[in-house]
């Protein structure tokens, strides 16, 4: 048994490894979440180039072509739980570079795809797969890795998403005329083998293993202060040890009559079965919950902020799926509508560096920021339709990406601030999970309008409409954490008001004698 010293030498050494590095290395993740979200989001924003030469090769509907994203990102949200538990179980690095193995694998074999199901099934699904592998363990770990810095760090990050789209759309556009849609996959899929690279630069943090290195430290605490109690102490232990055992062979005392009925022998293998099955169960439970937190769900504000994420995942990938079509339905030439996303993508990563420093000096609640920009951004939707010239259409897409980007910027950091970032891991993949809803049925829903109206202005009403009704989500959750604050603030008043009498009348007592 080590000594007291020992013992705290440990503890301090586990609160120093829990303390994240918010630099040096650190920055080196902050790189690799940004390729990251280039190769995953940046692709998906910028896949409204397939997206018109696919539903002209295979003349679909809109909302038959739409299905291809929206079964991508679908597969992201509902598989990140997964995504979560195997960077438990194994390592966050192995899990990435799985996840762009399959990517790579994904998209090029639906290059050879024969038909729309197909497509679904490959740069679809596979696609999304790898996807929600990549993602959600890469964006874990910039959480671990920053603290101070980490609104910065996650705006950093996420502009890699702007950046790829800003330089993937026109890249797309070109290799699409030189080589059709078919030779452009395989070549992007080459692109996404880069996701492995990402994945290696994930080196494993000492802090994500402090749970376990803390329940050693507070055994061994346990374990001494034991080993520190007199033999009349230990005696005495033992005798309350031995009359435990006779209380569990005994059925009961009956107060009525004083007798004490010996319990059934047969019986006692019964209790034992029943006691070893209760372990079993706490085992098992305490073991799932190091991979996946499933407490999440009783958790009131955590369950307000994923219904938040449902309707903003029905507006957040619509516009960009929709927005060169709209372009081109206006009479505006391929490449230019090709700009669009471009002049999008721009704004989009001014916004997110921009606002994720405000964020940062912390001048509002993050909440009130967020459900501002994402009110913002629902108007800048519902006023889309109204352009119909390159230089209006240049102007929505500027707003829209300007506040996309704001809005994108810090709803992870406000996620952690609604769980805590211990429980990071576990909530963002829950979280994911939850919005697919959202996610699998905005493009669809949106398509379908378009089909019914014969306007690609549909689509950006609709996304609009969404993203509204999330701000309502982001009111009910403020509401609820100011009820929490309140409720704490009175509770400490009231403990001060007792403890502020309780000296008052030991003072009058000490005055009487």
């Amino acid at each position: 048994m080590d000594s007291p010293a020992k013992v705290q030498k440990r503890r301090a050494a586990v609160a120093t490894t829990t303390a994240a590095p918010d630099g040096g290395y650190a920055w080196f993740v902050s790189l690799s979440c940004f390729v990251v979200f280039g190769l995953t989001f940046g692709v998906i924003k910028a896949f409204g180039v397939f997206y018109v030469e696919i539903h002209k090769y295979f003349e679909a509907t809109a909302t038959e072509t739409s299905w291809i994203t929206s079964i991508a990102v679908a597969t992201i949200h509902i598989l990140a739980p997964v995504a979560s538990a195997l960077s438990a179980r194994y390592s966050h690095r192995s899990v990435v570079i799985m996840g762009g193995l399959i990517c790579s694998l994904g998209v090029v074999t639906g290059a050879f795809a024969g038909n729309l199901i197909e497509l679904y099934l490959t740069v679809g699904f596979l696609n999304g797969f790898g996807y929600a592998l990549t993602w959600t363990p890469t964006v874990t770990m910039l959480g671990l890795y920053f603290e101070k810095r980490r609104p910065v760090a996650n705006a950093l990050a996420s502009a890699g998403e702007c950046i790829f789209t800003l330089v993937l759309t026109p890249l797309f556009q070109l290799l699409i005329d030189s080589y059709s849609w078919r030779g452009a996959l395989v070549i992007l899929g080459g692109l996404q083998l880069n996701l492995c690279v990402c994945g290696i630069l994930l080196r494993p943090l000492k802090a994500t293993r402090d749970v376990v290195c803390v329940s050693e430290v507070e055994a061994e605490e346990q374990g001494f202060s034991l080993e520190l109690l007199t033999k009349e102490d230990s005696e005495q232990s033992k005798a309350n040890c031995q009359e435990t055992e006779q209380l569990r062979i005994y059925e009961g005392f009956d107060q009525g009559t004083g007798e004490v009925h010996l319990q059934d022998p047969e019986e006692i293998p019964n209790s034992i079965k029943d006691s070893n099955c209760r372990n079993k169960k706490t085992e098992l439970r305490t073991k799932i919950l190091q991979y996946v937190d499933y407490t999440l769900i009783t958790n009131t504000q955590f369950m307000v902020y994923s219904m938040f994420g449902v309707f903003a995942a029905l507006g957040f990938f619509a516009p960009a799926l929709f927005l060169i079509p709209y372009a081109r339905s206006k009479g505006i030439e391929e490449y230019q509508a090709a700009a669009l996303m471009s002049f999008s993508a721009a704004l989009d990563l001014f916004g997110r560096v921009f606002f994720g420093w405000v964020a940062n000096l912390r001048l509002v609640e993050m909440v009130q920021q967020l459900t501002a920009t994402v009110i913002l951004l629902g108007t800048v939707l519902l006023l889309c339709p109204l352009a119909s010239s390159f230089l209006e259409l240049a102007a929505v897409s500027t707003a829209y990406g300007l506040v996309y980007g704001a809005v994108v910027s810090i709803h992870i950091t406000v996620l952690a601030e609604v769980v805590g970032v211990h429980r990071l891991g576990s909530a963002l993949g829950f979280f994911m999970l939850i919005r697919s809803s959202g996610g699998l049925l905005g493009p669809p829903i949106a398509g379908y309008f378009i089909d019914k109206m014969s306007d690609y202005g549909m689509g950006f009403i609709m996304a609009g409409v969404a993203l509204i009704v999330s701000a309502l989500f982001l009111l009910l959750l403020r509401q609820i954490n100011r009820r929490g604050q309140r409720s704490t603030a009175k509770n400490h008043n009231m403990h001060t008001h007792k403890m502020g009498q309780s000296l008052g009348a030991e003072a009058k007592e000490l005055g009487m004698t």
